[in-house]
Order: structure tokens, then C-alpha cells, then sequence
């Protein structure tokens, strides 16, 4: 088995992580690598600006300001574990792990038993994440 491929933009040859994976593809990665891929994608934003900009206004799925205002000082605990959090896993001081439940890797969330401990998280997938809730209610001194 093969463990490298040919870029067909640089015409580098990587090893196969340096590839994103593609279902369709033969050998199950795409033919550029994730560095000319990367190049790629910044240029047409920056050629279609605008249009990007428009779109990224436009999603749906963002809350409005005052929302995200009004939760950050109803639950001051949480917002802050969550910055945290976050901070941490962008310093690389805190890495995600698999579901605790079911092993996946796959819309990995760090879950809080206890808001007032950041760093103390439990990784859960999304879907185990929400059962958990469900079934447990808030974590503490959120």
C-alpha cells in the first residue's frame, strides 16, 4: 500500500496525511495537497471578498449580539470555562480526545461537570454531550 502521493498543483510528493481525505477518490484522499488547497481557498476569498463577507452576514446560523451579550452575563461561570477552554486547546495545553462514550473522534465537545474547574472536561461527541444534559440537567455553578 502506497503511503504517499503526487500534489498535482506543487507536484510535491507527501505523505498521505498531508492530503485531505475524500471518500470518492481512489485512494480515498484528493489529488492537492492541504497546503495548495489551503492557498487555493484564501485566494478566492480574497478575489470574492464581498461575496464571502455578505455570506458569512447572512448565515443563519449566528446569534445576534445582543443574545450572545444577554447569555454571557446570565451564565458568567460558563462563558468563561468555555474561553478557557478554548484558549487552551489554540495553545495546544489541552488536546480533544475520543467520545467517553463512544470512542468517536467526531464533533468532539469538552463537557464541565463543574464550571468553576475549566480545565477539568470530559470529551464528549455532540449527540453524548446533549443525552448527557438531558439526563443530568446543568453542570454546576454555571
Amino acid at each position: 500500500m502506497n503511503l504517499s502521493k503526487s500534489c498535482f498543483k506543487c507536484g510535491e510528493t507527501k505523505p498521505l496525511p498531508a492530503f485531505y481525505k475524500h471518500k470518492q477518490m481512489a485512494d480515498g484522499h484528493v489529488n492537492k495537497c492541504k497546503e495548495c488547497n489551503k492557498k487555493d481557498v484564501r485566494k478566492n476569498r480574497l478575489l470574492n471578498v464581498e461575496y464571502y463577507r455578505k455570506y458569512d452576514r447572512d448565515r443563519g446560523c449566528r446569534q445576534s449580539y445582543d443574545y450572545v451579550k444577554k447569555y454571557r452575563l446570565r451564565f458568567p461561570n460558563k462563558y468563561k470555562a468555555h474561553t478557557i477552554v478554548n484558549n487552551a486547546i489554540r495553545a495546544k495545553k489541552l488536546h480533544k480526545e475520543k467520545c467517553i462514550v463512544c470512542r468517536t473522534n467526531e464533533n468532539i465537545v469538552a463537557h464541565h461537570n463543574d464550571y468553576l474547574k475549566p480545565l477539568n472536561v470530559m470529551w464528549m461527541c455532540q449527540a453524548h454531550h446533549c443525552q448527557w444534559h438531558k439526563e443530568n440537567g446543568e453542570g454546576l455553578n454555571a
